[in-house]
């Protein structure tokens, strides 16, 4: 009977380890695959790594890996530019569009909670809000630079300027987001931002609640 009980103990704690090994082989699996989709995607697109010492597929790579290791706690957010001769001025851009574009995503997601949980039971609440979305979006927009961590950044020729023969280029730049810093922002935006609205003081702590949320409702 002792050794039917430890054999079976055996088993319990085999089992979730087991579980995980399965799990892990197919996120690796899954990687390899994403890896290569992406890299033959880039190529075909002629870009290159830029501003890294790093290959273009180890930048891949990692980048992918951290994105997996970080799970929900972490998000990507891409920045973009395009028409530029200079490549530090592209670069520049870039990471502003990185910045709007988690702005953007953040007010999309404080707005659709607002909508849902508290539009219902008030009037007119869009209309009230209006000044809290736009100041809000521009505050974390500010805010989120310092939480943004540059992962790799890609870049490409789309030709040459008619009017001055300099060649252009297009670059993306990819962030990792660690969410947890990303709220500190976010609060702090909200914090600025409820001073436009008589609305958002007025239910100040359920929307500092779906601020603190963060992306979780996408």
């Amino acid at each position: 009977m002792k050794k039917l009980l430890i054999a079976l103990l055996t088993l319990c704690l085999l089992a979730p380890v087991s579980a995980d090994a399965q799990n892990n082989r197919a996120l690796s699996k899954a990687l390899k695959k994403e890896l290569k989709m992406k890299k033959k995607e880039l190529k075909k697109g002629k870009w290159e790594i830029y501003g890294s010492s790093f290959s273009l597929e180890t930048a891949l790579q990692r980048h992918y890996e951290k994105l997996l290791a970080g799970g929900e706690g972490v998000s990507e957010v891409l920045g973009v530019a395009t028409n530029f001769n200079s490549k530090n001025i592209g670069h520049q851009i870039a990471v502003n569009n990185a910045c709007n574009t988690y702005a953007r995503r953040a007010g999309s997601t404080v707005r659709g909670r607002i909508v849902s949980d508290i539009a219902a039971d008030a009037e007119n609440i869009d209309t009230e809000f209006d000044k809290f979305y736009a100041a809000y979006e521009s505050t974390v927009e500010k805010e989120i630079k310092g939480e943004m961590s540059e992962d790799f950044t890609i870049i490409r020729e789309i030709g040459k300027d008619k009017s001055t023969g300099k060649m252009l280029y297009e670059m993306q730049t990819y962030f990792i987001v660690d969410e947890s810093a990303a709220s500190r922002a976010r609060i702090r935006a909200f914090e600025i931002a409820k001073a436009e609205s008589e609305a958002a003081q007025k239910y100040a702590e359920q929307v500092s609640d779906f601020v603190r949320e963060g992306f979780d409702e996408e």
